[in-house]
């Protein structure tokens, strides 16, 4: 059994629209912005539901672990609670060793690590790795970046057979499900795939943290409702978000990624998503 799978949690019945994102990436303002989002669309703690990665790339670990915990959002773990809940001594993010994403990543996760109390490190801990959830008739599990692998990366451009296998491998252990929430990646997408008969989602929110490497500085996250998935992006004070990264002397790039909307690097990128564009 893949690890992730090994802790379960259900989430059960949720009665009303959802709202699905990932990556807060500690950029406490994109944040609190989403949570004000989701109070004027009257959707309360038990309908958000994160894929994890709370504490990232942005200057305010220790504020947005603090507003995550307070939220009653659902939440499972992603490969930085696992590291930071262990205090392990890397992300564990999953990038080639030594590229520019490795190395970026060494400055945030000490900033991280240094900023984390014991309270947040046990929150972490006993985050799950897969949750399942009830919605409109159907059913959906919740991964961080995969279920054969908490820090695969599955972007828009995975083979079909790839999200079969993951599928399978949730099914194996949880059951069937209509659909597949992920996050890791940062890139909000949806896609279908047949398994047997039936047709199976892969749902990913995209990132509300950082920005989704289109030049637009807004992020990202979904609303699940009767009508399928909607995706939207997020205003929100951006500079302010900017300005605590180099405060806290966090100058890798994702910085400027927040005010221009492109990521420092593509090297994690598939060949066939890199557009040659950096912040």
């Amino acid at each position: 059994m893949s690890d992730v799978l090994s802790r379960h949690r259900d989430f059960g019945l949720l009665d009303g629209p959802i709202l699905l994102f990932g990556g807060p990436y500690s950029n406490f303002e994109a944040t609190a912005a989403l949570f004000e989002r989701a109070s004027v669309l009257g959707i309360t703690g038990g309908r958000m539901i994160c894929t994890g990665d709370v504490c990232a790339y942005c200057g305010n670990p220790a504020e947005t672990a603090r507003l995550m915990m307070g939220s009653g959002a659902q939440v499972v773990a992603g490969n930085c609670e696992l590291s930071l809940g262990a205090r392990a001594a890397d992300c564990g993010c999953g990038f080639e060793d030594g590229a520019a994403c490795d190395r970026f990543a060494m400055e945030w996760f000490r900033h991280a690590d240094e900023a984390l109390d014991d309270g947040a490190r046990a929150w972490m801990r006993g985050l799950p790795g897969v949750g399942t959830f009830r919605a409109y008739g159907k059913r959906y599990a919740v991964v961080h970046g995969a279920a054969s692998a908490v820090n695969r990366f599955v972007w828009p451009v995975a083979g079909d057979d790839v999200l079969r296998a993951e599928i399978a491998l949730i099914e194996r252990t949880l059951g069937p499900v209509d659909g597949v929430v992920a996050g890791h990646t940062g890139m909000a997408f949806e896609r279908a795939v047949t398994v047997g008969e039936r047709a199976v989602r892969w749902i990913n929110a995209g990132a509300i943290g950082l920005p989704a490497h289109d030049g637009d500085p807004r992020t990202s996250y979904a609303l699940l409702t009767r009508d399928g998935v909607r995706f939207e992006r997020l205003d929100y004070d951006h500079r302010t978000a900017a300005a605590a990264m180099r405060a806290a002397g966090l100058r890798a790039g994702y910085d400027r990624s927040l005010e221009r909307g492109w990521w420092p690097s593509e090297d994690s990128f598939p060949e066939a998503m890199r557009l040659g564009r950096v912040a």
